[in-house]
């Protein structure tokens, strides 16, 4: 075997190496056995005239010309699935399958009507969903390894093309009971929803003193609440630290904090909890995110015309 007549599998093999930083995980992951791999990487750097890989007892990591390799081997995989999607929408009327990112802070709620909206008229497509922060899934989506995601903005990779799902508003929530580290203007708050339901917007900075709960590191909308706090002029006391909001809203309803979620969210059914619209009238935009140099399947398509059309219905059941 030159050079030139490299296998496909061989770019496949040193890919998922690296991808798992590990012989025996790739072998297991490629289902074949982990001394043949290592065999035919082994004859692999012996063509190319230098080593792929370091190895050592934490496992394997690439050299510099091996990673070199392997950028280019992802970039041959991802056009060989690219163009063997496209010739399957080709020949069918729709694919069998879709990959969808979204946050965990979006999916539970965004999803459900969507989705059952979308297998009503495409019940062959198989749908995976994929739930990781925001970052994490501009990573995947750049890198094909979900064909669309459901993204807030903003979007920092201007690698992918975006389209506008919807936008909605924020509010403040706060226990439905006094606590004893309520301010007077929040007790009174209180006080005034129980003989009138409809909440006058409130200064974010009222809650400067307050306990906070917040998002943990990495998610989009940590980020969105942070920056909101500092446009008024002051950083949250941040009291506990979630990856859920579901979570946050617990805490809230048991008297732990206050925080700030979106329309989408929002427990209308508590009566432990007080939603409050903000003056500076602040909102959140969610986008469709997929690769803008890569081909889009027609799943994906049909997918996001469908969220297009339903829009409306769509944000009313959530």
């Amino acid at each position: 075997m030159g050079v030139r007549e490299l296998d496909m599998r061989l770019f496949e093999y040193a890919a998922e190496i690296f991808k798992k930083g590990s012989f025996t995980k790739a072998a297991a992951s490629l289902h074949i056995a982990q001394p043949s791999l290592s065999q035919q990487i082994k004859k692999l750097e012996s063509e190319l005239g230098f080593p792929l890989f370091y190895r050592n007892r934490e496992g394997v990591s690439p050299t510099p010309q091996g990673m070199r390799f392997i950028r280019k081997a992802q970039d041959i995989l991802r056009s060989r699935d690219e163009l063997l999607c496209e010739m399957r929408d080709q020949l069918e009327e729709m694919g069998t399958e879709l990959s969808i990112g979204v946050p965990a802070v979006t999916g539970g709620y965004l999803l459900p009507p969507l989705l059952k909206a979308f297998l009503k008229k495409h019940p062959n497509v198989q749908v995976q969903l994929i739930e990781d922060s925001p970052a994490a899934l501009e990573k995947m989506t750049e890198n094909g390894a979900v064909d669309l995601s459901i993204l807030p903005l903003p979007i920092e990779n201007d690698r992918l093309a975006i389209r506008p799902i919807l936008t909605e508003p924020l509010f403040l929530a706060i226990p439905n009971e006094r606590e004893s580290w309520m301010t007077g203007q929040l007790r009174k708050l209180i006080d005034s929803v129980r003989s009138n339901p409809e909440n006058s917007p409130l200064a974010l900075k009222t809650v400067e003193d307050v306990p906070f709960i917040l998002l943990k590191e990495g998610y989009g909308f940590r980020r969105m609440v942070l920056d909101l706090c500092a446009e008024e002029g002051f950083q949250p006391k941040v009291t506990f630290k979630t990856s859920s909001i579901e979570t946050a809203q617990s805490l809230v309803e048991h008297g732990m904090g206050v925080t700030v979620v979106p329309r989408m969210v929002m427990r209308k059914e508590s009566d432990r909890i007080v939603y409050v619209p903000l003056q500076s009238d602040p909102s959140r935009t969610l986008e469709f995110a997929y690769p803008e140099t890569c081909y889009l399947c027609r799943a994906a398509k049909a997918f996001m015309e469908m969220a297009k059309k339903n829009q409306t219905s769509m944000y009313e059941e959530v």
